[in-house]
């Protein structure tokens, strides 16, 4: 509690020098906004604004938004709450896996009419449950528009990567429509080579081998977007379809010994959104969706040590899907109230059949080849009520009902759940360019249809049965942010944040010497979230800004196994990350730097607890844009210290024995391959 009382005085005296600053200066820039308009939480951006940075998509405006950092949303399942914060002429896009990057970097800059920053809630705006928005409004008229874009990923010492796409988009009044040709890529950015060293109980050297690994991967894919009217409403469109792979490879050796771990992925997945609103009558509007994902995958890790004569194999193969089916009608009883209510109904499925051999010999597991399906419902209730310019109430409450279903095998286990999830936000604005919104909320997590069937992480030597006991996590949350505005693009935001969590998702210890995923008991989560935004213009640097922004988290939960207090598994106490960004016009050039000084998570497993830590990470790059219509990105990525530490353990406690004593401990310190990006993006 000292450390969070120290920074919250710190990012105090930090808001109120950004008052007196402002109180004494004329802003250099600031955004076509009226003080009418801010004070009601809404900030509007129009492409003047944007001009000088001469961006090519809708992502590169939004990406210069003051104060506000894209979210795709988590893509979980389901739809309420499950989706990101980037709205398109007041909408979402029609499917989940379609996230507002993928929109805004499809969508050619000149193509925005505004972008506006909504804080807190306006009229006819589905928050899903963020503080902040951007609503993206685009222009009507005819157009027809290319884009191509060429990209690479080149490492110093490891696999190099390259993709392209290809866009086509058409406008004419209101209809649009677009086909995307993409041959995409995926890396790693902590592949390299260093030590492995292994320690006994005592710290004795034990082994001290050379370790190297690397990760990559790509896939194909088309999607069509429709955008247009339809019977007395507007009807939005997309469908993809899609091949992707994935693989990396560990090895662990010495003069006479190898120890070698890899893993592959073969997916084809495929989508299907539809989006249609239609206004019914003044002041009413039906809004609904429906949407189909499905997945198809082929997965094998293997395993070898010479030393100890081990060979692991371990395959999963088979199919997901994901149908929503959601309606909801909105009633703008005035400019000040806004009342929603609606319903959803899914259906969620996972098939897959799972192995385990170890020399030779299968190794039985439980749930290692499982059905899981879901069928849940939801229905809810809204009302956002702008009180006066400067105040905005949001209430509603959702109830959900669910019955999961898990079948395989000797496994026949149907269970039900329901839940009340109310929620409450307050936003108020005492006048322009200050902000206060307080949330309250019960949130239920999505559970990882994964967690139900058994798998494996061989580069920790670890195998995991599945879990037919899971439900979901619940949350009672408690969050302010205060935020201020200042010298037009500045920003000082601070959030405090204290979380409830019933029924931790963690891992659980199992009869047997197993260990699954599972619900370990009630935690905690402390947070505070800065985030700043300082212009320099003033300071003799034109066009370049200061940043910073963190999250500094603190869990605790009762470990299952020790029965003592520790950290949530996976949860980043801190990673902050300082830049500096600058537009010189005149070189028609942008370039900025990024430093992660420290970043790192642990797991707790019931025979280990490990996890990483890295120091160092520095990001740089270089966009030049020589005319509106093309642009060259350069970016180089550099870290040289990466740590995976673990410390297995050779027996669990027990009421006889409540020690815990150390089979050995090990760390793997690697020196990450510096890597280039290279982007070049031609619109015509």
């Amino acid at each position: 509690m000292t450390r969070t009382m120290l920074l919250a005085s710190v990012a105090a005296a930090i808001l109120a020098a950004a008052g007196s600053a402002q109180a004494q200066q004329t802003p250099t820039a600031a955004p076509a906004a009226s003080d009418q308009a801010a004070q009601k939480g809404v900030l509007v951006f129009t492409p003047d604004f944007f001009a000088s940075q001469r961006p090519n998509t809708a992502q590169d405006m939004v990406n210069r938004v003051p104060g506000f950092v894209i979210d795709d949303g988590s893509g979980a399942r389901g739809f309420e709450g499950a989706v990101g914060n980037v709205l398109i002429n007041g909408n979402r896009p029609a499917s989940k896996n379609d996230t507002g990057s993928n929109v805004l970097g499809r969508t050619p800059a000149d193509r925005v009419e505004r972008i506006e920053l909504i804080r807190g809630g306006a009229a006819g705006i589905d928050m899903q449950g963020y503080a902040t928005v951007v609503n993206v409004v685009l222009k009507a008229g005819a157009n027809r528009q290319s884009i191509l874009t060429w990209n690479a990923s080149v490492f110093d010492g490891g696999h190099d990567v390259y993709g392209g796409s290809y866009q086509f988009t058409s406008t004419k009044d209101d209809r649009t429509w677009s086909v995307l040709l993409s041959d995409g890529n995926s890396t790693n950015d902590s592949n390299g080579k260093g030590r492995a060293i292994r320690r006994d109980a005592t710290g004795k050297v034990v082994r001290d081998e050379a370790f190297s690994n690397d990760g990559w991967g790509g896939g194909d894919s088309i999607r069509v977007n429709y955008s247009g009217p339809v019977t007395g409403g507007k009807l939005e469109a997309t469908a993809r379809y899609g091949i992707h792979d994935w693989q990396e490879w560990q090895r662990i050796e010495s003069d006479a010994v190898l120890r070698h771990s890899d893993y592959a992925e073969d997916t084809k997945s495929g989508e299907l959104g539809l989006t249609w609103i239609r206004p019914l009558a003044p002041g009413w509007t039906l809004e609904t969706r429906a949407m189909h994902e499905f997945e198809r995958f082929d997965d094998v890790s293997t395993a070898s040590d010479s030393e100890e004569g081990l060979d692991q194999r371990f395959t999963a193969k088979g199919k997901s899907s994901e149908s929503i089916l959601r309606g909801l009608v909105r009633r703008e009883r005035n400019a000040s109230l806004t009342l929603e209510a609606g319903g959803e109904v899914a259906y969620n499925m996972l098939d897959t059949n799972q192995a385990y051999v170890e020399n030779g010999e299968k190794i039985e597991l439980p749930s290692a080849s499982v059905k899981v399906e879901e069928v849940r419902g939801e229905a809810f209730v809204k009302a956002t009520w702008r009180a006066n310019p400067k105040l905005t109430l949001e209430g509603g409450v959702r109830l959900e009902t669910s019955t999961i279903k898990q079948t395989g095998g000797e496994i026949d286990v149907e269970k039900s759940f329901f839940y009340a999830k109310p929620r409450f936000q307050l936003t108020w604005t005492p006048k322009a360019n200050h902000q206060v919104r307080f949330r309250f909320e019960r949130e239920l997590g999505q559970l990882d249809f994964n967690d139900f069937a058994a798998s494996a992480e061989f580069t920790d030597g670890n195998v995991f049965a599945g879990n037919v006991e899971l439900a979901p996590e619940q949350r009672w949350i408690s969050e302010v942010t205060f935020e201020r505005r200042f010298w037009g693009q500045g920003v000082v935001s601070l959030g405090l944040r204290h979380d409830e969590i019933i029924g931790v998702i963690d891992r659980l210890p199992l009869p047997g010497g197993l260990a699954a995923t599972g619900n370990i008991g009630d935690g905690t989560l402390d947070k505070i979230t800065l985030n700043i935004v300082v212009p320099v213009d003033r300071f003799g640097i034109p066009g370049g800004r200061f940043t910073f922004k963190n999250d500094w988290n603190d869990t605790h939960v009762t470990d299952p196994t020790t029965h003592l207090k520790r950290p949530i598994s996976e949860i980043r106490p801190t990673q902050a990350n300082i830049g500096f960004q600058q537009d010189i016009v005149s070189w028609k050039t942008q370039w900025g730097i990024n430093w992660l000084p420290l970043l790192g998570r642990g797991t707790y497993a019931p025979d280990q607890t490990g996890g990483w830590r890295g120091a160092g990470y520095l990001e740089g790059f270089v966009e030049y844009k020589p005319t509106p219509t093309l642009a060259v990105r350069v970016q180089m990525n550099v870290w040289d210290d990466f740590v995976v530490y673990r410390t297995v353990y050779a027996a669990r406690p027990t009421a006889q024995d409540p020690a815990r004593p150390v089979k050995f401990s090990e760390e793997r310190d690697i020196n990450p391959n510096t890597f280039w990006t290279i982007r070049v993006r031609k619109t015509f």
